[in-house]
């Protein structure tokens, strides 16, 4: 597959670790679309996605469109960074491979390569649709997960599938940068697995030879056993912790990275936030373990409690 023209389309650290198995399995694209730099941080300092420091330290070239053009020519009237998306209409592409891109990719761009576009998602469509399966499946308690490859259509996490994987972790709950890990690698491995075969019988289809029982076909999901996720919002972190310690649990699990789990105190006459940096689930309870209250240093639960 090293000769295979393809585009690569992610932005966040989970779109690097797909990256890498597929690196892994000899599968490099030719160009990778990411979304622009960011600020971020107290400084606001303009920062690049995972995927391109990812893409540059490999030497692949790397566009950063604020939009993707959805005819040929179209970006001609855009800035210039969007402009550059005119290099993928101006390409013959085998292949486009998404991976938690972020933006919308127009049906007509969908459609220019020969095999199509195929998505890593991960969950087990179509179960977990929409913009949280991860954070979702952690705060369902729905350990029976795995990754889905799927052709891209004009529905959100609604086209045909093409393979899919299960995994079920040994240790559960598992927090949620570590199962986005185990996800995505899961999902590259299985699309290293998957491009040969989908190129091959785009191939075969272009040439009109007869397909080899064995290659692959995209089978429609069956969308009457759909379920759909939220888009995780800044104040869904905050915990009651009179509430259900397991559920609380699962929510540190899940929004371990963002936006974090939280709760409010009174101090001095004063709500205070307090943010909660670790935590584990310890005979039947949840137990806090390192907190940083509003104003203050991250510092050990119980310091926080004895006031110190």
């Amino acid at each position: 597959m090293k000769s295979a023209n393809i585009a690569y389309f992610g932005t966040p650290q989970f779109a690097v670790y797909v990256l890498e198995e597929l690196e892994k399995a000899g599968v490099t694209p030719a160009i990778v679309v990411t979304q622009p730099d960011r600020p971020k941080g107290r400084g606001l300092a303009m920062t690049p996605p995972p995927v391109k420091e990812w893409a540059l330290d490999h030497d692949i070239p790397v566009i950063q469109p604020s939009r993707l053009s959805s005819h040929a020519g179209e970006s001609q009237k855009l800035t210039q960074a969007d402009a550059d998306s005119d290099m993928l209409w101006n390409s013959e592409w085998d292949l486009f491979i998404v991976a938690a891109y972020g933006k919308i990719i127009p049906h007509d761009l969908l459609s220019l390569p020969r095999a199509g576009s195929l998505n890593v998602h991960p969950s087990l469509l179509p179960k977990y649709r929409g913009p949280s399966p991860i954070e979702s499946q952690i705060l369902a308690d729905d350990k029976e997960t795995g990754v889905s490859i799927m052709v891209l259509d004009d529905a959100v996490d609604h086209g045909p599938l093409v393979a899919q994987a299960s995994i079920t972790p040994e240790e559960w709950p598992l927090r949620a940068r570590v199962l986005e890990e185990l996800l995505a690698r899961e999902g590259g491995r299985l699309m290293a697995e998957v491009i040969p075969l989908w190129i091959g019988n785009a191939t075969n289809a272009d040439d009109s030879q007869e397909r080899n029982p064995d290659t692959l076909t995209a089978e429609p999901q069956k969308h009457s056993l759909a379920t759909f996720t939220e888009k995780i919002e800044k104040e869904d972190g905050l915990v009651d912790l009179s509430g259900d310690a397991y559920q609380n649990y699962l929510k540190f699990c899940a929004y371990e990275e963002w936006p974090g789990t939280y709760f409010f105190v009174e101090r001095n006459g004063k709500r205070v936030r307090v943010n909660i940096i670790d935590a584990s689930f310890e005979n039947g309870a949840f137990t806090i373990k390192r907190v940083t209250p509003e104003g203050k240093r991250e510092m050990d639960y119980q310091d926080f409690v004895r006031g110190s």
